[in-house]
């Protein structure tokens, strides 16, 4: 008995315990595509410049490629968005935008496609791009 009141006696008090914070990307201005209504309203109609990357699950360098582009959209603090599109699951705006290899990266701006870029990117050449389509809209 003396052991469990021993035991009872080393536990911190509740109130002292830390909680962690997180340092991710805000997430406000990164979203996934879940249909074309959905993409026609925040890509096609959008008022901001808008990154939209096509990926697809099974591609290794799609995987590589989201953490570094997340992390250039977050370091623009909302004068930027990036849309994510599955090509699997939406397969006819992969087609309409020409998707012949995954990854692909369109910046749009008022409906249209101002620049294309294909391939895996290091964070650098990303982050001189982005800066490149938020450039334009000043």
């Amino acid at each position: 008995m003396a052991a469990i009141q021993k035991f009872l006696n080393l536990r911190a008090p509740i109130g002292t315990f830390v909680r962690g914070i997180s340092t991710s990307v805000p997430r406000f201005e990164i979203f996934k595509v879940q249909s074309p209504e959905e993409f026609n309203e925040k890509v096609r109609n959008s008022k901001d410049p808008v990154i939209v990357d096509f990926f697809a699950t099974w591609c290794a360098p799609c995987r590589m490629l989201t953490p570094r582009i997340e992390t250039v959209i977050g370091e623009n603090e909302g004068k930027i968005k990036l849309a994510k599109v599955d090509i699997d699951e939406h397969t006819d705006l992969a087609l309409d935008y020409e998707v012949q290899s995954v990854p692909v990266l369109l910046a749009i701006r008022d409906g249209k496609v101002e620049q294309r870029l294909v391939g895996l990117q290091d964070t650098d050449k990303l982050r001189t791009w982005v800066q490149n389509v938020v450039g334009k809209t000043k």
